[in-house]
């Protein structure tokens, strides 16, 4: 069975790769790094890396689990499915091949929708035309604050069939947010005993633009010293839009 995830805009979580760097604010309190952390002090096979350290510096040592990607043939059902919940797909050391791969994997099991966020935008364009994007694919990118709305150009250069945006954590406001080509928008404040307080005026802004702009908006939480402590209500309000299944294409 699939790993059942507490993240609200998803189901399951599926990782045939684990391992990440810190690039960006955004990745400051990366909840992965300290996951990864607890798991590898579990015993957890797939934080242990034959020996080498896999939490050390920046970040977690990227590794490929060629086993993983037998994985999603097994399920049944129809199941929302984030990739990489601890890595990023796009990775500078996930070879071009292991992608592909994982691509074919989500274009056999058709039954089920994958959403993959990435922090690493500038290698999207550049390797876009040399993949086969399936219908049941959902690419996002991370987007903390202005300094990082580049992500969102490169982002519209991928015909995926939804391309999301994840706000989360987000730290800055995104007045300046371009909603072009975009298909969802996930909101959310950073959570952990340093979190950095998400201001109502940012969210409010980002609500409105997808409103005027009609592109579902999803505010996942407010965050705190845990992610349920401040909870989910926007204006009194649970906003939990998502983009229509199983695609959606915006010129």
């Amino acid at each position: 069975m699939p790993k059942r995830t507490g993240i609200e805009w998803t189901e399951v979580t599926w990782n045939p790769t684990t391992g990440c760097d810190r690039i960006s604010p955004g990745c400051d309190s990366c909840y992965a790094l300290t996951l990864a952390k607890r798991l590898k002090a579990m015993g957890a096979e797939k934080y242990q890396n034959d020996g080498n350290p896999v939490t050390s510096g920046p970040g977690f040592a990227l590794t490929l689990h060629e086993p993983a990607l037998a994985q999603p043939y097994r399920w049944s059902g129809r199941r929302t499915v984030f990739v990489n919940s601890m890595s990023d797909l796009f990775h500078a050391k996930v070879p071009l091949d292991f992608v592909r791969r994982v691509f074919e994997v989500i274009a056999d099991t058709p039954q089920h929708t994958y959403q993959v966020l990435t922090k690493r935008s500038a290698r999207l364009p550049k390797i876009a035309d040399r993949l086969d994007w399936p219908a049941n694919l959902w690419l996002g990118v991370s987007v903390e604050n202005e300094e990082h709305l580049y992500r969102v150009d490169h982002l519209r250069e991928v015909p995926a069939a939804v391309r999301f945006l994840s706000c989360e954590p987000l730290i800055g406001p995104l007045d300046a947010l371009d909603l072009e080509g975009i298909g969802w928008v996930i909101t959310g404040g950073e959570s952990g005993p340093r979190a950095r307080p998400l201001d109502p005026v940012w969210v409010r802004t980002i609500r409105d633009n997808c409103a005027g702009a009609g592109v579902p908006f999803f505010h996942k939480q407010w965050g705190g010293r845990t992610p349920k402590a401040g909870g989910r209500t926007l204006d009194g309000e649970i906003w939990s839009q998502m983009p229509e299944a199983p695609t959606l294409l915006r010129a």
